[in-house]
């Protein structure tokens, strides 16, 4: 395969995984080491992925990828992800579950949960929820984001101060090694952090490939959650970080 039929192959998986390794390239197309390194440094300068020590990841930006896109990577992971979850939630509470396609995955697993309020920002989750006959659907209102059915804006913030949540599920964009939760979206972080201050405990769900990648706006530290749903272990600067905040983190495998 030349080379110029590998870099879509490659982009392909660094957007399903967040992250490309060398060896796990070279294993995969059946060429050497160094081939790899001269695909990954063309892309590199091409814009298309950032260099990291032994691979790539997805570059660094202000503007997150197409919804649609996000929907079909980390499938398997967030479907993991997403059971582990739901069997953290009982039945017979008041939850909050905001945009994200990790918080989609969750609402499907709450379609047998009984005795739900959930309150949503994420017109996706609603009309999941809604064929839960035992689960009452709160829409906050807000400014539609055309993009992912999404409600952010004052409205929004305004409807969630009405409520104190037993649990909030959220997602993120990325996750610093500081701790820190990443987005995008200014007006979808201001929600997220009144989401988090109205709740007696936060959830995160945030597959593997959150690790890898950066965002400039930032939501909150991990300090303020109860516990962190994933699909691979934290790198070991944020798992002692994690502990040392007394926060969760359970690895859905």
């Amino acid at each position: 395969m030349s080379q110029t039929f590998r870099h879509p192959d490659i982009l392909d998986i660094a957007r399903r995984e967040g992250k490309v390794t060398v060896e796990q390239l070279a294993a995969h197309f059946g060429v050497t080491l160094q081939t790899i390194r001269r695909d990954l440094t063309e892309l590199a300068e091409a814009n298309k992925l950032e260099r990291v020590h032994g691979g790539a990841i997805l570059p660094s930006g202000t503007t997150n990828i197409g919804y649609d896109e996000r929907r079909n990577l980390n499938e398997t992971a967030k479907l993991s992800i997403a059971k582990a979850c739901a069997e953290h939630i009982p039945e017979g509470c008041s939850i909050f579950l905001n945009i994200g396609t990790s918080t989609e995955a969750v609402a499907r697993q709450l379609l047998r949960h009984r005795d739900l309020m959930v309150v949503t920002n994420n017109m996706n989750v609603a009309n999941i929820l809604v064929e839960n006959p035992d689960c009452q659907v709160i829409v906050t209102g807000g400014t539609v984001r055309r993009a992912d059915g999404g409600l952010v804006g004052n409205i929004t913030i305004d409807t969630i101060r009405q409520f104190k949540f037993d649990i909030a599920v959220i997602g993120c964009s990325a996750m610093d090694t500081d701790g820190d939760l990443l987005d995008f979206d200014t007006q979808e972080v201001g929600v997220s952090q009144t989401i988090i201050s109205q709740s007696r405990k936060a959830f995160l769900v945030a597959d593997h490939s959150k690790f890898a990648r950066t965002a400039p706006a930032r939501i909150a530290s991990m300090r303020s959650l109860a516990t962190i749903f994933t699909d691979k272990p934290l790198p070991d600067d944020l798992a002692r970080r994690c502990r040392s905040w007394d926060t969760g983190v359970f690895v859905a495998g």
